[in-house]
Protein backbone atom coordinates (compact mmCIF):
# COMPACT_ATOMS: atom_id res chain seq x y z
CA UNK A 1 0.00 0.00 0.00
CA UNK A 2 2.82 2.28 0.97
CA UNK A 3 4.05 2.09 -2.72
CA UNK A 4 0.87 2.76 -4.12
CA UNK A 5 -0.10 5.73 -1.90
CA UNK A 6 3.69 7.06 -3.16
CA UNK A 7 2.19 6.04 -6.61
CA UNK A 8 1.36 9.93 -8.44
CA UNK A 9 -1.76 9.98 -10.83
CA UNK A 10 -0.71 12.41 -13.75
CA UNK A 11 -4.24 13.63 -15.22
CA UNK A 12 -4.24 14.17 -18.92
CA UNK A 13 -3.09 17.27 -20.26
CA UNK A 14 -4.18 18.41 -23.49
CA UNK A 15 -2.04 21.06 -25.55
CA UNK A 16 -3.72 23.25 -28.09
CA UNK A 17 -1.32 23.95 -30.98
CA UNK A 18 -1.68 27.12 -32.79
CA UNK A 19 -3.03 26.30 -36.06
CA UNK A 20 -0.58 27.67 -38.58
CA UNK A 21 -0.94 31.17 -40.63
CA UNK A 22 -2.35 30.20 -43.87
CA UNK A 23 -0.68 33.68 -45.74
CA UNK A 24 -2.35 32.78 -48.96
CA UNK A 25 -5.89 33.22 -47.46
CA UNK A 26 -5.12 36.26 -45.58
CA UNK A 27 -3.77 37.85 -48.59
CA UNK A 28 -6.72 37.31 -50.72
CA UNK A 29 -9.21 38.55 -47.91
CA UNK A 30 -7.45 41.88 -47.58
CA UNK A 31 -7.32 42.19 -51.33
CA UNK A 32 -10.89 41.06 -51.15
CA UNK A 33 -11.86 43.50 -48.75
CA UNK A 34 -9.98 46.41 -50.19
CA UNK A 35 -11.67 45.66 -53.95
CA UNK A 36 -15.16 46.32 -51.59
CA UNK A 37 -14.09 49.35 -50.45
CA UNK A 38 -12.63 50.68 -53.59
CA UNK A 39 -15.98 49.58 -55.35
CA UNK A 40 -18.29 51.07 -52.21
CA UNK A 41 -16.11 54.16 -52.55
CA UNK A 42 -16.35 54.55 -56.52
CA UNK A 43 -20.34 53.43 -56.43
CA UNK A 44 -21.21 56.47 -53.10
CA UNK A 45 -18.92 58.95 -55.39
CA UNK A 46 -21.20 58.08 -58.34
CA UNK A 47 -24.10 58.35 -56.60
CA UNK A 48 -23.14 61.82 -54.92
CA UNK A 49 -22.18 62.82 -58.14
CA UNK A 50 -25.20 61.91 -60.03
CA UNK A 51 -27.95 63.07 -57.33
CA UNK A 52 -25.75 66.79 -56.22
CA UNK A 53 -27.34 69.03 -58.62
CA UNK A 54 -30.93 66.93 -57.58
CA UNK A 55 -30.64 67.47 -54.28
CA UNK A 56 -28.94 70.82 -54.23
CA UNK A 57 -31.82 72.43 -56.29
CA UNK A 58 -34.11 70.57 -53.37
CA UNK A 59 -32.14 71.83 -50.59
CA UNK A 60 -31.29 75.12 -52.18
CA UNK A 61 -33.72 76.27 -54.99
CA UNK A 62 -32.30 78.42 -57.89
CA UNK A 63 -34.36 81.64 -56.65
CA UNK A 64 -36.18 83.70 -59.88
CA UNK A 65 -34.29 86.23 -61.25
CA UNK A 66 -37.11 89.34 -61.43
CA UNK A 67 -37.59 90.78 -64.88
CA UNK A 68 -37.86 94.23 -64.98
CA UNK A 69 -38.62 96.25 -67.96
CA UNK A 70 -38.31 100.16 -67.59
CA UNK A 71 -41.08 102.52 -69.13
CA UNK A 72 -40.38 104.13 -72.41
CA UNK A 73 -40.45 108.24 -72.68
CA UNK A 74 -40.36 110.87 -75.62
CA UNK A 75 -36.89 112.67 -76.10
CA UNK A 76 -37.53 115.94 -74.35
CA UNK A 77 -36.58 119.33 -76.17
CA UNK A 78 -34.27 119.52 -73.19
CA UNK A 79 -31.88 116.48 -74.56
CA UNK A 80 -32.49 118.01 -78.56
CA UNK A 81 -31.34 121.21 -77.37
CA UNK A 82 -28.55 119.65 -75.68
CA UNK A 83 -27.17 117.61 -78.55
CA UNK A 84 -26.98 120.97 -80.94
CA UNK A 85 -25.08 122.55 -78.24
CA UNK A 86 -21.10 123.26 -77.99
CA UNK A 87 -21.04 122.73 -81.87
CA UNK A 88 -17.47 123.13 -82.77
CA UNK A 89 -16.80 124.27 -86.30
CA UNK A 90 -15.24 121.92 -88.62
CA UNK A 91 -12.07 122.82 -90.49
CA UNK A 92 -12.95 123.57 -94.51
CA UNK A 93 -12.79 120.37 -96.58
CA UNK A 94 -11.72 120.20 -100.02
CA UNK A 95 -14.41 120.98 -102.53
CA UNK A 96 -15.99 117.28 -103.79
CA UNK A 97 -18.19 116.82 -106.98
CA UNK A 98 -21.25 115.06 -106.31
CA UNK A 99 -22.31 112.40 -109.33
CA UNK A 100 -26.10 111.63 -109.22
CA UNK A 101 -26.29 107.94 -109.69
CA UNK A 102 -29.59 106.68 -110.79
CA UNK A 103 -30.88 103.76 -108.38
CA UNK A 104 -30.96 100.41 -110.59
CA UNK A 105 -33.52 97.22 -109.88
CA UNK A 106 -30.97 95.41 -108.03
CA UNK A 107 -30.22 98.63 -105.81
CA UNK A 108 -34.35 97.71 -104.32
CA UNK A 109 -33.61 94.47 -104.57
CA UNK A 110 -30.40 95.11 -102.16
CA UNK A 111 -32.54 97.08 -99.40
CA UNK A 112 -35.24 94.42 -99.87
CA UNK A 113 -32.70 91.78 -98.96
CA UNK A 114 -31.11 93.55 -96.15
CA UNK A 115 -34.31 94.37 -94.69
CA UNK A 116 -36.02 90.70 -94.82
CA UNK A 117 -32.52 89.54 -93.27
CA UNK A 118 -33.51 91.43 -89.78
CA UNK A 119 -36.82 89.67 -89.90
CA UNK A 120 -35.02 86.21 -90.55
CA UNK A 121 -32.10 87.01 -87.85
CA UNK A 122 -35.01 87.40 -85.02
CA UNK A 123 -37.48 84.77 -86.15
CA UNK A 124 -35.02 83.03 -83.74
CA UNK A 125 -36.57 84.74 -80.61
CA UNK A 126 -40.32 83.32 -82.31
CA UNK A 127 -42.01 79.67 -81.14
CA UNK A 128 -44.82 78.39 -82.53
CA UNK A 129 -47.37 77.65 -79.67
CA UNK A 130 -49.89 74.85 -79.69
CA UNK A 131 -52.79 74.29 -77.64
CA UNK A 132 -54.29 70.61 -77.79
CA UNK A 133 -57.80 70.06 -76.29
CA UNK A 134 -59.53 66.93 -76.38
CA UNK A 135 -63.31 66.75 -76.77
CA UNK A 136 -66.37 64.11 -78.66
CA UNK A 137 -68.44 64.63 -81.68
CA UNK A 138 -71.91 63.96 -82.21
CA UNK A 139 -71.54 60.27 -82.16
CA UNK A 140 -69.49 60.41 -79.18
CA UNK A 141 -65.85 59.73 -81.19
CA UNK A 142 -62.72 61.14 -79.60
CA UNK A 143 -60.97 63.72 -81.01
CA UNK A 144 -58.15 66.34 -81.14
CA UNK A 145 -58.17 70.47 -82.10
CA UNK A 146 -55.60 71.85 -82.13
CA UNK A 147 -54.87 75.79 -81.91
CA UNK A 148 -51.77 77.50 -82.77
CA UNK A 149 -50.43 81.08 -82.49
CA UNK A 150 -46.53 82.58 -82.59
CA UNK A 151 -44.79 83.17 -79.34
CA UNK A 152 -42.31 85.38 -78.57
CA UNK A 153 -39.04 84.24 -76.23
CA UNK A 154 -38.37 87.55 -74.22
CA UNK A 155 -35.95 86.04 -71.58
CA UNK A 156 -35.61 83.67 -68.51
CA UNK A 157 -35.16 84.14 -64.63
CA UNK A 158 -33.04 81.61 -64.31
CA UNK A 159 -35.59 78.89 -64.19
CA UNK A 160 -37.37 79.26 -66.86
CA UNK A 161 -37.55 79.91 -70.78
CA UNK A 162 -40.57 82.86 -70.64
CA UNK A 163 -42.57 83.12 -73.86
CA UNK A 164 -45.42 85.54 -74.54
CA UNK A 165 -48.51 84.51 -76.66
CA UNK A 166 -52.21 84.56 -76.68
CA UNK A 167 -54.21 82.90 -74.37
CA UNK A 168 -56.89 81.86 -76.22
CA UNK A 169 -54.88 79.91 -77.89
CA UNK A 170 -54.09 77.64 -74.64
CA UNK A 171 -57.24 78.27 -72.98
CA UNK A 172 -59.08 75.31 -72.87
CA UNK A 173 -56.05 73.29 -73.64
CA UNK A 174 -55.25 69.57 -71.65
CA UNK A 175 -51.26 69.79 -73.07
CA UNK A 176 -49.26 73.18 -74.13
CA UNK A 177 -46.17 72.68 -76.68
CA UNK A 178 -43.94 75.04 -78.11
CA UNK A 179 -41.94 74.33 -80.75
CA UNK A 180 -38.17 76.60 -81.62
CA UNK A 181 -36.90 77.61 -84.82
CA UNK A 182 -34.66 74.29 -85.03
CA UNK A 183 -37.71 72.50 -85.07
CA UNK A 184 -37.24 71.38 -80.96
CA UNK A 185 -40.65 70.88 -79.12
CA UNK A 186 -40.92 70.88 -75.75
CA UNK A 187 -43.72 70.96 -73.25
CA UNK A 188 -44.63 74.02 -72.00
CA UNK A 189 -47.04 75.55 -69.07
CA UNK A 190 -48.93 78.56 -68.10
CA UNK A 191 -47.38 81.24 -66.12
CA UNK A 192 -49.87 83.87 -65.46
CA UNK A 193 -51.95 85.37 -68.23
CA UNK A 194 -54.08 88.89 -68.35
CA UNK A 195 -57.96 88.27 -69.11
CA UNK A 196 -58.28 91.99 -70.24
CA UNK A 197 -55.70 91.64 -73.33
CA UNK A 198 -55.63 87.88 -73.70
CA UNK A 199 -52.17 88.03 -73.09
CA UNK A 200 -50.38 84.96 -71.63
CA UNK A 201 -46.86 84.11 -70.01
CA UNK A 202 -45.90 80.00 -70.97
CA UNK A 203 -42.65 78.93 -69.01
CA UNK A 204 -40.21 76.62 -70.24
CA UNK A 205 -37.94 74.61 -67.70
CA UNK A 206 -34.26 76.03 -68.93
CA UNK A 207 -33.11 72.11 -68.07
CA UNK A 208 -35.14 70.94 -70.69
CA UNK A 209 -33.15 72.65 -73.49
CA UNK A 210 -30.73 70.88 -75.24
CA UNK A 211 -27.35 72.80 -76.48
CA UNK A 212 -28.30 72.67 -80.22
CA UNK A 213 -31.89 74.67 -79.23
CA UNK A 214 -30.17 77.12 -76.70
CA UNK A 215 -27.53 77.80 -79.62
CA UNK A 216 -30.58 78.59 -81.96
CA UNK A 217 -33.07 80.81 -80.19
CA UNK A 218 -32.50 84.30 -79.45
CA UNK A 219 -34.84 86.73 -77.41
CA UNK A 220 -36.61 89.44 -78.18
CA UNK A 221 -35.72 93.21 -77.11
CA UNK A 222 -38.68 95.07 -76.75
CA UNK A 223 -37.93 98.64 -78.36
CA UNK A 224 -39.56 102.01 -78.15
CA UNK A 225 -42.87 102.70 -80.19
CA UNK A 226 -43.64 106.06 -78.94
CA UNK A 227 -41.44 107.86 -81.47
CA UNK A 228 -43.05 105.63 -84.64
CA UNK A 229 -44.48 107.82 -86.99
CA UNK A 230 -46.52 107.20 -90.44
CA UNK A 231 -44.03 105.94 -93.06
CA UNK A 232 -41.59 104.51 -90.57
CA UNK A 233 -40.59 100.80 -92.21
CA UNK A 234 -41.53 98.02 -89.78
CA UNK A 235 -41.15 94.40 -90.64
CA UNK A 236 -43.63 91.72 -89.20
CA UNK A 237 -42.31 88.34 -88.04
CA UNK A 238 -43.49 85.17 -86.40
CA UNK A 239 -47.37 84.33 -88.42
CA UNK A 240 -48.04 87.66 -90.36
CA UNK A 241 -50.25 86.10 -92.85
CA UNK A 242 -51.03 82.81 -90.89
CA UNK A 243 -48.29 81.09 -91.79
CA UNK A 244 -45.36 80.27 -89.33
CA UNK A 245 -41.92 82.10 -89.79
CA UNK A 246 -43.41 84.16 -92.37
CA UNK A 247 -41.93 87.52 -93.04
CA UNK A 248 -43.73 90.79 -94.45
CA UNK A 249 -42.62 94.44 -94.92
CA UNK A 250 -43.93 97.54 -94.99
CA UNK A 251 -44.69 100.86 -93.89
CA UNK A 252 -47.07 102.34 -90.77
CA UNK A 253 -50.13 104.11 -92.19
CA UNK A 254 -51.17 105.56 -88.74
CA UNK A 255 -50.14 105.69 -85.20
CA UNK A 256 -53.24 107.61 -83.66
CA UNK A 257 -56.02 104.61 -83.46
CA UNK A 258 -56.58 103.35 -79.56
CA UNK A 259 -58.14 100.08 -78.85
CA UNK A 260 -60.22 100.86 -75.40
CA UNK A 261 -60.49 97.88 -72.87
CA UNK A 262 -61.38 97.76 -68.87
CA UNK A 263 -58.73 99.88 -67.42
CA UNK A 264 -56.60 100.20 -70.15
CA UNK A 265 -56.32 102.15 -73.69
CA UNK A 266 -53.64 100.59 -76.18
CA UNK A 267 -52.54 102.34 -79.10
CA UNK A 268 -52.48 100.60 -82.14
CA UNK A 269 -50.71 100.57 -85.15
CA UNK A 270 -51.51 100.03 -88.58
CA UNK A 271 -49.71 99.23 -91.67
CA UNK A 272 -49.54 99.11 -95.24
CA UNK A 273 -48.84 95.13 -95.13
CA UNK A 274 -51.72 92.55 -95.89
CA UNK A 275 -52.73 90.52 -93.14
CA UNK A 276 -55.40 88.04 -91.92
CA UNK A 277 -57.76 86.79 -89.32
CA UNK A 278 -54.89 84.29 -88.22
CA UNK A 279 -51.99 86.61 -88.35
CA UNK A 280 -49.90 86.69 -84.84
CA UNK A 281 -46.28 87.47 -83.88
CA UNK A 282 -44.35 90.59 -84.01
CA UNK A 283 -43.57 94.02 -85.28
CA UNK A 284 -40.03 94.66 -85.72
CA UNK A 285 -38.33 98.44 -86.81
CA UNK A 286 -34.95 98.57 -88.66
CA UNK A 287 -32.87 97.39 -85.90
CA UNK A 288 -34.75 94.36 -85.31
CA UNK A 289 -36.50 95.47 -81.76
CA UNK A 290 -40.28 94.84 -80.85
CA UNK A 291 -42.31 97.90 -81.35
CA UNK A 292 -45.69 96.07 -81.66
CA UNK A 293 -47.49 92.89 -80.47
CA UNK A 294 -49.84 91.27 -83.78
CA UNK A 295 -53.13 89.58 -81.93
CA UNK A 296 -55.57 87.28 -83.58
CA UNK A 297 -58.02 88.80 -81.36
CA UNK A 298 -57.59 92.40 -82.15
CA UNK A 299 -56.65 91.18 -86.06
CA UNK A 300 -59.81 89.77 -86.76
CA UNK A 301 -61.35 92.37 -85.50
CA UNK A 302 -60.24 94.97 -88.07
CA UNK A 303 -61.96 95.81 -91.05
CA UNK A 304 -58.67 96.28 -93.57
CA UNK A 305 -57.14 93.14 -94.78
CA UNK A 306 -54.02 94.57 -93.19
CA UNK A 307 -51.81 94.39 -90.65
CA UNK A 308 -52.44 95.84 -87.04
CA UNK A 309 -50.55 95.47 -83.68
CA UNK A 310 -50.87 97.19 -80.69
CA UNK A 311 -48.44 99.38 -79.56
CA UNK A 312 -45.40 97.90 -77.56
CA UNK A 313 -44.51 100.80 -75.11
CA UNK A 314 -47.77 100.43 -73.13
CA UNK A 315 -47.87 96.83 -72.68
CA UNK A 316 -44.28 97.14 -71.05
CA UNK A 317 -45.68 97.54 -67.52
CA UNK A 318 -48.43 94.62 -68.20
CA UNK A 319 -45.41 92.42 -70.21
CA UNK A 320 -42.88 92.65 -66.49
CA UNK A 321 -46.13 91.42 -64.55
CA UNK A 322 -46.88 88.48 -66.30
CA UNK A 323 -43.07 87.33 -66.53
CA UNK A 324 -42.30 87.87 -63.07
CA UNK A 325 -46.36 85.67 -62.37
CA UNK A 326 -48.15 88.82 -61.13
CA UNK A 327 -51.68 88.70 -61.38
CA UNK A 328 -53.18 91.72 -62.83
CA UNK A 329 -55.49 94.28 -60.62
CA UNK A 330 -58.94 94.89 -61.90
CA UNK A 331 -61.22 97.59 -61.23
CA UNK A 332 -63.65 97.98 -63.88
CA UNK A 333 -64.01 101.03 -65.64
CA UNK A 334 -63.86 102.16 -69.17
CA UNK A 335 -62.03 105.88 -69.07
CA UNK A 336 -61.42 108.45 -71.18
CA UNK A 337 -59.16 111.55 -70.27
CA UNK A 338 -60.98 115.09 -69.92
CA UNK A 339 -58.82 116.99 -71.31
CA UNK A 340 -58.71 121.09 -71.43
CA UNK A 341 -60.70 121.61 -74.49
CA UNK A 342 -63.05 118.43 -73.44
CA UNK A 343 -63.78 120.26 -70.35
CA UNK A 344 -65.15 123.85 -72.06
CA UNK A 345 -66.70 121.79 -75.09
CA UNK A 346 -68.84 119.52 -72.69
CA UNK A 347 -69.06 121.49 -69.65
CA UNK A 348 -67.50 118.94 -67.11
CA UNK A 349 -64.41 118.54 -64.88
CA UNK A 350 -60.81 117.83 -65.50
CA UNK A 351 -59.68 114.38 -65.41
CA UNK A 352 -60.51 110.94 -66.07
CA UNK A 353 -64.06 110.65 -67.47
CA UNK A 354 -65.76 106.71 -66.81
CA UNK A 355 -67.67 105.64 -69.87
CA UNK A 356 -68.76 102.66 -68.33
CA UNK A 357 -68.90 100.33 -65.34
CA UNK A 358 -68.54 97.13 -65.57
CA UNK A 359 -71.19 95.21 -64.18
CA UNK A 360 -70.67 93.16 -61.09
CA UNK A 361 -67.00 94.76 -60.95
CA UNK A 362 -65.02 96.29 -58.27
CA UNK A 363 -65.87 99.11 -58.95
CA UNK A 364 -69.89 98.97 -59.41
CA UNK A 365 -69.98 97.33 -56.21
CA UNK A 366 -68.06 100.70 -54.77
CA UNK A 367 -70.17 103.03 -55.58
CA UNK A 368 -68.60 104.89 -58.65
CA UNK A 369 -71.04 105.20 -61.95
CA UNK A 370 -70.98 106.35 -65.64
CA UNK A 371 -70.24 109.65 -65.63
CA UNK A 372 -68.34 110.31 -62.59
CA UNK A 373 -64.65 112.04 -63.06
CA UNK A 374 -61.75 110.64 -61.64
CA UNK A 375 -59.72 113.85 -59.73
CA UNK A 376 -57.72 111.70 -57.54
CA UNK A 377 -57.03 108.26 -56.30
CA UNK A 378 -55.25 108.01 -52.86
CA UNK A 379 -54.16 111.72 -52.68
CA UNK A 380 -52.75 112.05 -55.76
CA UNK A 381 -54.02 114.11 -58.39
CA UNK A 382 -55.62 111.93 -61.62
CA UNK A 383 -55.36 114.07 -64.98
CA UNK A 384 -55.24 111.92 -67.28
CA UNK A 385 -55.59 107.95 -68.73
CA UNK A 386 -52.04 107.10 -68.33
CA UNK A 387 -51.66 108.33 -65.21
CA UNK A 388 -54.90 106.11 -63.82
CA UNK A 389 -53.91 103.08 -65.52
CA UNK A 390 -49.95 103.62 -63.73
CA UNK A 391 -52.19 103.62 -60.42
CA UNK A 392 -54.24 100.53 -61.22
CA UNK A 393 -51.19 98.64 -62.21
CA UNK A 394 -49.17 99.50 -59.01
CA UNK A 395 -52.22 97.72 -57.12
CA UNK A 396 -52.64 93.94 -56.08
CA UNK A 397 -55.34 91.73 -56.32
CA UNK A 398 -57.08 92.67 -52.41
CA UNK A 399 -55.74 96.29 -52.35
CA UNK A 400 -57.94 98.93 -51.53
CA UNK A 401 -57.54 101.84 -53.16
CA UNK A 402 -59.33 105.69 -52.41
CA UNK A 403 -61.08 107.62 -55.30
CA UNK A 404 -62.83 110.94 -55.60
CA UNK A 405 -64.22 111.86 -58.37
CA UNK A 406 -66.60 114.94 -59.41
CA UNK A 407 -70.45 113.60 -59.43
CA UNK A 408 -72.81 115.55 -61.46
CA UNK A 409 -75.83 116.90 -59.25
CA UNK A 410 -79.00 118.73 -60.10
CA UNK A 411 -76.95 122.28 -60.65
CA UNK A 412 -73.04 121.29 -60.25
CA UNK A 413 -70.42 118.88 -59.63
CA UNK A 414 -70.07 117.72 -56.09
CA UNK A 415 -66.90 115.32 -54.42
CA UNK A 416 -67.65 111.49 -54.11
CA UNK A 417 -65.20 109.30 -52.27
CA UNK A 418 -65.42 105.58 -53.29
CA UNK A 419 -63.37 102.93 -51.30
CA UNK A 420 -62.47 100.07 -54.06
CA UNK A 421 -61.14 97.27 -53.46
CA UNK A 422 -58.67 95.31 -56.54
CA UNK A 423 -59.89 92.01 -58.30
CA UNK A 424 -58.69 90.20 -61.23
CA UNK A 425 -59.67 89.73 -64.20
CA UNK A 426 -60.40 85.87 -64.99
Amino acid sequence: MGDQEKESFDFIREKIKEKPLNKKRMLKQGVFTVALAVLFGVTACAVFTYLQPFMENWMHPKANTPITIPADEFATETEAAESEEEVVPEPPVAETTIVKKELELADYQSLQNKIYAVGKEKNSSIVTVTGVVSDTDWYNNAYESKGQASGIIIGDNNRELLILTEHKVIKEAEAISVTFINEMTLTASLKKYDGNTGLAMLSVPLDSLDEATKNAITYGVLGNSLSLAQGNVVIAVGSPLGTNYSIAAGNITSVNNEIHTVDNTYKVLTTDIVGSKNSSGALLNLNGEIVGLVMQDYSSNSDENTLIAVSISELKKLIEMLSNGKDIPYLGLKVVTATERISKEYDIPKGVYIKEVVLDSPALWAGLQTGDVITEMDGEEIASVDAYEAKVLSLEPGDTIEIAVKRQGLDEYSRVECTVTAGKLD
